[in-house]
């Protein structure tokens, strides 16, 4: 690959991501001006991809822990679904944080759940994450059941209102207040101006640091402690080691059981804690039956799209974050339809890349879904609903078939482990 093309890739690595950052934000303003709209870099829409972005990091980063010993959970989705109800119940009774902490609980129990069945009866993996999904949902409606429509303004499919944490807006940046003093907006004051991408860049800025839940915070701080965790402590080294080679482990004197039972109950303890955020009034407010809709699914195709990798995570949650945030305040569909011309330029630019590369086939399958992406833009006003819904799993379709040579999932996860097995 020539120079022209590898320069960004040799800068140190935040400020290659603050490079892409700013080549998206320059994307987005362009394709927007093809509309009417100003949605795409509102402070609004960064605000939403940062809510509906937790949730489905927290599930991603769960699903890393219990892949990387060597378990896959895909039954990240009903540990959710367990974490709205205990989380729901936890605040309705004891407050906000004790909430947080059943909702954790709740989901840790589906985890457990899942290791006896996975690590200790060698449970088919993937049968195992089916059973959580289906029993979970039973589950939370039995619950529901016996104790919310004893309720005032409960019933067997909802909770009461549901109570909050509480928001951070930072000060200077966004206009938080230091000791009752309202400190300057200056983000706020370079999206006033109107300029051209300064002004964009500025909005898209001011939605991540306004009225930012401390969950949100927590979540986020999540990304480098689980770097630290996994690839710079002894026991990152071991828990990886068993979803990579767990009988060298078992050689060196890792006790790989229990460091799969570890990997699995923390995956269904954040996940639980996702669903615990999801009945926070951040986003909804309340608990209702089946509203975590796929989003543990979404949680598994964020780790695919992030490489198994906290920050590759982040990356992928956020993304979804942005098209399902987007989505549902776009009422006229106006800005969903822009994401059309967005997802053909980002196409194009996969064409580029892997002509570039010398792949052929690939820059030739590109190039041709960025020609079908332009066709149906030019040719329509609006997206149906269900696009939002899917363009997750297809930007998943769109890595594992143009970037599979470089995802590198851990060797023996998903195999079945027996000690003093090879």
């Amino acid at each position: 690959m020539s120079a022209r093309l590898t320069w960004i890739a040799e800068l140190p690595a935040w400020a290659r991501w603050a490079a892409y950052a700013a080549i998206g934000v320059f994307v987005l303003t362009l394709v927007q001006g093809f509309d009417d709209t100003d949605r795409l870099t509102a402070v609004s829409s960064s605000q939403s991809m940062l809510r509906w972005g937790v949730p489905i990091l927290l599930a991603g980063l769960g699903g890393l822990f219990s892949e990387r010993a060597g378990v896959v959970n895909i039954g990240l989705e009903g540990m959710m679904i367990l974490g709205t109800w205990f989380g729901a119940w936890g605040a309705i009774n004891y407050g906000a944080w004790w909430g947080l902490a059943a909702g954790l609980i709740g989901g840790g129990l589906g985890g457990l759940v899942h290791a006896v069945a996975t690590v200790q009866f060698g449970v088919d993996h993937i049968i195992s994450g089916v059973v959580i999904n289906v029993g979970a949902l039973g589950v939370a409606r039995f619950l529901s059941s016996e104790v919310f429509t004893g309720y005032a303004g409960g019933s067997i499919t909802q909770s009461p209102r549901v109570p909050g944490v509480g928001q951070f807006t930072f000060p200077v940046l966004a206009g938080g207040d230091i000791g009752g003093w309202s400190s300057p907006d200056v983000l706020g004051w370079f999206g006033d101006r109107g300029w051209f991408f300064v002004s964009d860049v500025a909005n898209v800025s001011k939605g991540l640091v306004t009225e930012v839940s401390f969950v949100t915070l927590i979540a986020l701080a999540l990304v480098p402690f689980s770097t630290w965790l996994l690839w710079r402590t002894r026991f990152g080294l071991r828990l990886r080691i068993c979803g990579e080679r767990p009988e060298a482990g078992e050689a060196q004197g890792v006790n790989v059981y229990l460091y799969k039972y570890i990997g699995v109950l923390i995956s269904g303890a954040l996940a639980g804690l996702a669903g615990a955020f999801i009945v926070s009034p951040e986003l909804s407010g309340i608990y209702n039956e089946g509203q975590t809709t796929g989003r543990g699914f979404i949680g598994l195709a964020a780790l695919i799209f992030g490489n198994w990798r906290p920050l590759g995570v982040l990356r992928g949650a956020l993304l979804f974050g942005y098209v399902f945030g987007l989505g549902l305040r776009d009422l006229g569909g106006t800005a969903s339809h822009s994401l059309l011309l967005v997802n053909a330029i980002a196409l194009l630019g996969i064409a580029v890349w892997a002509y570039s590369r010398g792949n052929r086939n690939n820059a030739g399958l590109a190039g041709m879904l960025c020609v079908l992406t332009t066709i149906w833009y030019l040719t329509s006003d609006t997206v149906p609903d269900w696009w939002v819904n899917i363009l997750p799993y297809v930007v998943v379709l769109v890595v594992l078939a143009f970037f599979s040579q470089r995802l590198r999932m851990p060797a023996a996860d998903g195999q079945r482990y027996r000690k003093g097995e090879s």
